[in-house]
């Protein structure tokens, strides 16, 4: 079963309580790319201490994978993070 950007959004939400994600007018595809970029850059973490996106992949993985959250869910986000991911290797953008 395939799971719409705002089911995703929502989950993703449910592992990050503490991070404002606030749509402002944008749809939930582009809340919820624009959070999962800022997280694999570690933007909310001073410069000096920073990780790889890599390692904060590898993270968001695990943190997502020990969740409670349905496993197609599960898939669906550690695929989007992989996605980005890989958006970030190769310079681009969304």
């Amino acid at each position: 079963m395939e799971r719409t950007f705002q089911e995703l959004l929502h989950a993703y939400r449910s592992l990050w309580k503490s991070r404002e994600l606030s749509a402002d007018g944008e749809d939930a595809e582009v809340t919820l790319k624009k959070a999962i970029l800022m997280q694999l850059k570690d933007e909310l973490t001073h410069p000096r201490v920073r990780k790889s996106p890599e390692v904060k992949y590898i993270v968001a993985s695990e943190r997502i994978v020990i969740s409670d959250l349905e496993d197609t869910v599960k898939i669906a986000l550690i695929s989007l993070h992989l996605q980005l991911l890989k958006t970030l290797d190769q310079g681009g953008k969304i």
